[in-house]
C-alpha cells in the first residue's frame, strides 16, 4: 500500500490546519450547529489542504463537533489527490463510485449521506452551504431525502468568516501573488499596442501569471480570468479579451490578478493608447484623490461603511458618483470567483477592521461609453492599511 505521507506537500503546518478546525468549530457552536459540510472548494481547501480541480463534481467536507479532524468525499478518482495533498489521515478521505457520476438515477449526495451515517454525523442540526456555487439543488434534495433524522439549515459563508483574519503563512503568499501581479501587470503594458491581438497580450500575461518571480516561486491559475474591457466596452466591468487588434484612441482596462497556493492578490489599472480625451484624464484624477484619502482612512476600528463613505463624499466633491460597492475580502479562493464573500466596503456593512484582513478596494467608475479601473489589494496593520502591490496608479498612457 501506498505511504501517501510521504508525498504530502502542504502549504501551512498541520497546527495552522488544527486552528483554523477549532475556530469552525466555535462558529459552530454559537450557531447550534452539530456538524458542518463544506461544499465551497476554498473552504475545504482552507480546512483540510484539498486541493484539485474536481469541484465539477460534488464534494464536501464534513466537520463535526464529535469527530477530532474533518472527512473529506470527493469522487473515487479524486481521493488520492485528496491523500497527496489533505493533511488528513488517509481513512478521513473517502472516495465515492463513478456510478454516481452525472447519473440520472443517484446522487453522489445519497452515498455521502450513508457515510455520514457510518460516521455518526447525520443527526442533529447540520449546515450546509446553501449559496456556495458548488452545492446544487439536486444536491441539497439528496441530503433531505437520506437525512431525515436530521436539521438542514443554511451555513452560507460560516467557514468564509472565519477566513476573513490571516495568518502571517497566509500574508506571505499574498505578498508572493502580489509580486506576480505586478510582473502580470508590467507584462501588459510592454505587450499592449496598437495592432497587437488581445488574445495575443493576454497570452503574454497568462505566461507572466504562470511562471511566477521565474526562480524561487511559480503561479496558479486565478479564480477569474484576465479581464480586458476595450474601448466602448471600458463601461462595463467584466468582459475578458477577443481576437481583435488594440487600435489608437482607446483605453482598456485591465483587471489582473496574480496568485500563490490560490492565495490572490487582484489589481486594476487603465491603459490608453494615444492622448486620452480630458474626461478620463479628469476621471483618473478624481479616482486617485479617493483611493490615496479612502487608504489613509483605513486602520482598525473603523468599519466598512466609514471606508466607503470616505471615498463617496471625495468624489462626490468632483461631481461623481458610484453605486456600487467599492470593496471586498480576498484571500484563498477557487474560480469563478477570487472573492470571499464576507464583508463589502459599502453603507450599511458595520463589519469593524482588524488586522490582517485582507481586502480589494475596487473603485471602479463605469459609464454610459467608457470606464476606469484603479485598484489596489491591501491588508489591514496595526496601525493603517498597507498595499501588497508597487504599482504606479495614475492612468496609463502609450504613445
Amino acid at each position: 500500500m501506498t505511504d501517501f505521507s510521504q508525498h504530502k506537500d502542504l502549504p501551512f503546518e498541520v497546527s495552522e490546519y488544527r486552528r483554523r478546525i477549532e475556530n469552525t468549530k466555535a462558529s459552530m457552536a454559537e450557531r447550534g450547529l452539530d456538524v458542518l459540510l463544506a461544499a465551497d472548494p476554498a473552504n475545504m481547501n482552507y480546512l483540510t489542504g484539498y486541493d484539485g480541480w474536481s469541484f465539477y463534481t460534488p464534494q464536501i467536507v464534513a466537520v463535526s463537533l464529535e469527530h477530532e479532524d474533518p472527512v473529506c468525499i470527493v469522487r473515487g478518482i479524486d481521493a488520492n489527490g485528496g491523500k497527496v495533498t489533505a493533511f488528513l489521515d488517509d481513512d478521513d478521505i473517502v472516495g465515492y463510485p463513478d456510478t454516481y457520476v452525472q447519473s440520472t438515477e443517484r446522487h453522489a449526495m445519497d452515498f455521502m449521506a450513508d457515510e455520514l451515517k457510518r460516521r455518526g454525523m447525520a443527526k442533529g442540526r447540520i449546515g450546509v452551504e446553501m449559496d456556495a456555487y458548488y452545492y446544487t439543488a439536486a444536491s441539497h434534495a439528496a441530503l433531505a431525502r437520506n437525512l431525515s433524522d436530521a436539521e438542514l439549515v443554511d451555513a452560507t459563508s460560516l467557514v468564509n468568516w472565519v477566513r476573513l483574519v490571516k495568518s502571517e503563512a497566509e500574508i506571505a503568499y499574498m505578498r508572493r501573488a502580489a509580486e506576480i501581479c505586478e510582473r502580470m501587470m508590467q507584462r501588459a503594458y510592454d505587450v499592449i499596442e496598437p495592432g497587437v491581438r488581445q488574445c495575443d497580450a493576454v497570452a503574454a500575461i497568462y505566461d507572466a501569471q504562470v511562471r511566477g518571480d521565474g526562480k524561487t516561486f511559480g503561479g496558479d491559475y486565478t479564480s477569474i480570468v484576465p479581464m480586458l474591457p476595450t474601448g466602448i466596452g471600458t463601461s462595463t466591468p467584466h468582459l475578458t479579451w477577443n481576437d481583435k487588434p488594440f487600435v489608437t484612441g482607446e483605453a482598456t482596462i485591465l483587471e489582473l490578478a496574480g496568485a500563490h497556493r490560490h492565495y490572490h492578490c487582484p489589481m486594476a489599472r487603465t491603459l490608453h493608447l494615444g492622448k486620452p480625451p480630458e474626461k478620463l484624464a479628469k476621471a483618473s484624477e478624481v479616482v486617485l484623490e479617493g483611493v490615496a484619502k479612502t487608504l489613509d482612512f483605513i486602520k482598525p476600528g473603523v468599519t466598512c461603511e466609514e471606508i466607503e463613505q470616505v471615498w463617496r463624499e471625495t468624489i462626490a466633491r468632483h461631481g461623481f458618483k458610484k453605486e456600487s460597492r467599492m470593496g471586498y475580502s480576498v484571500g484563498v479562493n477557487y474560480p469563478p470567483d477570487w472573492g470571499e464573500h464576507t464583508l463589502s466596503i459599502r453603507p450599511g456593512d458595520k463589519t469593524v477592521m482588524r488586522p490582517n484582513m485582507t481586502m480589494h478596494l475596487m473603485p471602479g467608475l463605469w459609464k454610459d461609453d467608457w470606464g476606469i479601473e484603479i485598484s489596489e489589494c491591501f491588508r489591514v496593520t496595526e496601525t493603517g492599511a498597507e498595499t501588497f502591490c508597487n504599482f504606479p496608479r495614475p492612468l496609463l498612457v502609450k504613445g
